[in-house]
């Protein structure tokens, strides 16, 4: 991977490029077809100019004018009120699953015709984001990996599951992340301890995991927000185990840290976003001529290598190398976020995990 170990926040949201970014958008020249996409800001957006855009301009005859979305809501936010006005900032968005399920809400998402996405039968599902009627809203564009990683001078031999979390003799070595919408420890808990992630399915179900979930605060040193704060604890071996993205570290033990990654029995927590088109787009045909592009097991890879994402189609249809593909991603059956309970019980969840978990 030609990346340098910048955070992954940094290249996976945190355009916060501002009004600046937004207003003088990147164009590679083409014939009069265009299309204008919406991507992370920063490194990311640089990456796809780079790595991607161009090559799908030269390949398409269609010109791409990128866009560095805002972090967060804010983007879901400026397109839905865009879309009342008629108008799209962007046809095509990258967008978390939580912002997909806000849209469909307002039907804010043209539906995905998935006869004219040649690889379509390559999609792993979970990356296939639907309206509860079936029709398509969204399709995989790339996904990443949170995992269990510890420093390798404190830990001579990798944890094997989540459960290494709460084992006492961790006390107040744990760095994990801070929101219970960013870290998915909920999710974690359930798959580890209660048979899976469908424990969640109701309040007393998900307190049940808070309760759990609780036990492991004696080993926690650090609920990080600011991710190079806990990354340099973890190579200095100050807080030499916890949760963090596989790539960067896998970047930072190439740089010769003493740090490893390691995909836990339960897999690793799998996040992702979603290629989206705004109802208010005229541009529906390019559209889907650029996901049909995205979607091409090629691209996937060469996203793999250069970008550092996880492929959203399945491994054997990629020319992955074994080294490749373990730098990015795994065989084992990932823990997927319950998307559905940020959405319809954020404000609950934000209470009680304040209250029970980091308050």
């Amino acid at each position: 991977m030609n990346i340098n170990s910048i955070k992954r926040r940094t290249l996976l949201g945190a355009g916060l490029a501002g009004a600046a970014a937004l207003a003088m958008p990147t164009v590679l020249r083409a014939q009069d077809r265009s299309l204008k996409v919406g991507v992370y800001g920063g490194y990311f957006k640089d990456s796809f100019d780079k790595n991607i855009f161009a090559e799908f301009t030269k390949a398409t005859g269609i010109a791409i004018e990128s866009v560095a979305e805002p972090t967060g809501e804010a983007w879901l936010v400026q397109l839905e009120q865009a879309a009342r006005a008629g108008q799209a900032p962007a046809d095509l968005s990258m967008m978390s699953q939580v912002a997909m399920l806000r849209g469909q809400s307002t039907e804010l998402w043209t539906p995905i015709d998935m006869s004219k996405i040649k690889d379509a039968s390559n999609l792993l599902d979970r990356f296939i984001n639907k309206y509860p009627d079936g029709r398509v809203a969204g399709v995989g564009a790339v996904s990443w990996y949170i995992t269990l990683v510890t420093n390798t001078n404190v830990y001579k031999e990798p944890p094997t599951s989540w459960a290494a979390l709460w084992d006492p003799a961790n006390a107040d070595k744990l760095g994990l992340l801070a929101l219970v919408s960013n870290s998915f420890l909920l999710e974690v808990t359930a798959k580890t301890f209660m048979g899976g992630t469908n424990a969640l399915d109701t309040e007393e179900g998900i307190l049940k995991a808070f309760e759990k979930l609780a036990e492991v605060k004696p080993n926690v040193r650090l609920w990080y927000r600011d991710e190079a704060q806990f990354e340099q604890a973890l190579k200095s071996g100050e807080i030499p185990m916890g949760q963090y993205y596989h790539d960067v570290t896998g970047l930072a033990a190439a740089e010769g840290h003493p740090v490893r990654s390691t995909f836990p029995k339960e897999g690793g927590i799998q996040d992702s976003g979603c290629w989206a088109l705004s109802r208010a787009s005229q541009k529906v045909e390019e559209a889907h001529i650029f996901i049909d592009y995205m979607c091409q097991p090629a691209i996937q890879a060469t996203l793999s290598r250069k970008v550092g994402t996880a492929p959203t189609v399945k491994r054997e249809s990629t020319d992955l190398t074994e080294k490749e593909f373990a730098a990015v991603s795994s065989e084992i059956e990932p823990i997927v976020p319950r998307y559905d309970l940020y959405q319809t019980k954020s404000d609950w969840l934000n209470q009680k995990w304040t209250e029970l978990i980091v308050g």
